[in-house]
C-alpha cells in the first residue's frame, strides 16, 4: 500500500515538474520556429498550432514568418563623374530558412546589421560605378520629345540601377538564410554645390520642352487657321455661284412674263414701264429739261393735251 502511495506521489511530483517546464507552446500565423537542444538546432516548425517540446532541455526560437522593412541611413556617395549625392535606400526582406538564420545572425537585429552591411555596399558599388543623370531619371523621355542631341541622354536610368543593386545583394543574402523581396531608393537629394547646376539644368530642359509644344501649337493652329479659311472659301464659292443661279433663273422667269404681257398688250406694257420709270427717276426735287418729241415725254404730253393746265 505504501509502495503505491509512494508510486503515485512521484509520478504526480514528474508531472508537476513537466508541465512546469512548459512542454507546449503555440505557432501562430506568421511565425516560424526553431526548436534548440543544449544550444544546437534540433528541429525547424513552420506548421501553426499546438506543438510539444522536451521541458527544460529544448528551447523554443521564434521567427518572422511575413515580410519585414529595412531603412538605411542617409549615404553621402560620389557618382562617376565626382558629383557627391545623398541616397536613402529602403528595403523588404523575410526569413527564408531560420535555422540558417539562427546559426549567422542569431536574430533580427543582427539581421538588420547585416542588411546595413550588404545593401550599402550595394548601393555604394552601383551608384560610383554610373553618372549622376543616369541615378536620377529612368527614361530619355524629355531628349526623346526635344529630338536633341544636346541633351545628356541616359544608358542605364534609375531603374536597372535598383535592380542591379538587388541583384549584388541577392547573391550574398541566401548565406544568412534572408530572402530578399526588393530594395528602393526613397529619396536623392544633392550637395549644396551640385544642386543648384542641377536645378538649373533641369529648367532649361523643360523651357526648351515647353518651347517645343508652343512650336507644334503653333503649326497646328495654322494648319486648322489654314485648312478653314480653304473650307469657307469654298463653302462662300458654292453658295455665291448657287445665288447667281437662282438669280438667273428668277430674271428669266420675270423675262419670261414680261413678254407674255407685252404680247398680249404691247401699249399698255409700255405704259406702265414708263411709269415705273417715272417713279424711278422724278420726285419733287426733281427737274427735267426735255425736247416735246422726247419718248420719255410721249404719254405726259398726252396727258396735258388731254387736261391742259388751268
Amino acid at each position: 500500500m505504501k509502495n503505491k502511495i509512494f508510486v503515485a506521489f512521484f509520478f504526480f511530483i514528474l508531472l508537476l515538474l513537466v508541465l512546469s517546464g512548459n512542454p507546449f507552446y503555440i505557432l501562430y500565423e506568421g511565425k516560424q520556429v526553431v526548436i534548440t537542444q543544449f544550444g544546437k538546432p534540433k528541429k525547424v516548425v513552420k506548421e501553426p498550432g499546438l506543438h510539444f517540446k522536451i521541458p527544460f532541455i529544448q528551447k523554443v526560437n521564434y521567427f518572422e514568418k511575413r515580410i519585414l522593412a529595412w531603412d538605411g541611413y542617409p549615404t553621402q556617395i560620389p557618382t562617376k563623374d565626382k558629383k557627391y549625392i545623398w541616397v536613402d535606400t529602403t528595403a523588404r526582406w523575410k526569413i527564408e530558412d531560420p535555422l540558417k538564420f539562427l546559426q549567422t545572425v542569431s536574430d533580427e537585429k543582427g539581421a538588420q546589421t547585416r542588411l546595413d552591411d550588404i545593401i550599402d555596399a550595394a548601393v555604394r558599388d552601383v551608384v560610383t560605378a554610373h553618372n549622376l543623370i543616369e541615378i536620377v531619371r529612368s527614361s530619355n523621355r524629355i531628349t526623346e520629345e526635344l529630338e536633341e542631341k544636346a541633351l545628356e541622354s541616359i544608358k542605364v536610368g534609375r531603374d536597372k540601377m535598383r535592380r542591379e543593386i538587388i541583384k549584388i545583394a541577392e547573391e550574398m543574402l541566401p548565406r544568412y538564410g534572408i530572402e530578399l523581396v526588393d530594395i528602393r531608393i526613397k529619396r536623392i537629394n544633392y550637395v549644396e554645390d551640385v544642386r543648384e547646376k542641377v536645378y538649373q539644368r533641369m529648367i532649361a530642359e523643360r523651357k526648351k520642352a515647353a518651347e517645343k509644344y508652343r512650336s507644334q501649337g503653333r503649326g497646328v493652329k495654322a494648319e486648322i487657321e489654314g485648312r478653314t479659311e480653304k473650307e469657307l472659301k469654298v463653302i462662300i464659292s458654292g453658295a455665291y455661284k448657287e445665288a447667281q443661279k437662282i438669280k438667273g433663273e428668277a430674271e428669266a422667269k420675270a423675262n419670261e412674263i414680261y413678254s407674255q404681257a407685252y404680247s398680249q398688250d404691247p401699249e399698255f406694257f409700255s405704259f406702265l414701264k414708263t411709269l415705273k420709270t417715272y417713279q424711278n427717276t422724278v420726285d419733287k426735287n426733281t427737274t427735267l429739261l426735255l425736247s416735246t418729241d422726247s419718248d420719255y415725254f410721249k404719254y405726259l404730253k398726252r396727258f396735258l393735251q388731254k387736261n391742259p393746265p388751268k
